[in-house]
């Protein structure tokens, strides 16, 4: 009989230790789902930074092969090229759209 409450006695132990961590568990499940949902639905201020930079680097790619086409096409327009000419100002137009969107460099 003394055999049989020694296996017993631990296993009650060990239920009784793991319904109370389910039972804080489930207790505890809302306030952590609602936590993830508020963290899910907002963005954090080193979020949005760095969506700005991914922005502003691709606004200012887009500069670069505007300013390269550009004087592609102005080289063209130069040799006597009327079509180099329209997609120079078509170019130049959209250079001028761009170019108030990407903050300049300070001099140092």
């Amino acid at each position: 009989m003394r055999a049989v409450s020694l296996v017993i006695l631990p296993m009650t132990m060990l239920a009784t230790g793991c319904v109370a961590k389910t039972l804080v568990d489930v207790a505890t499940l809302p306030v952590r789902a609602g936590a993830k949902a508020v963290d899910l639905a907002t963005t954090s201020q080193s979020e949005a930074d760095e969506k700005r930079g991914r922005e502003l680097r691709k606004r200012e790619e887009r500069l670069g092969e505007l300013e390269r086409s550009y004087a592609k096409q102005r080289a063209k327009c130069e040799d006597g090229s009327e079509e180099a000419c329209a997609e120079a100002r078509a170019t130049y137009a959209e250079i001028e759209e761009l170019l108030p969107t990407v903050p300049v460099e300070p001099n140092r």
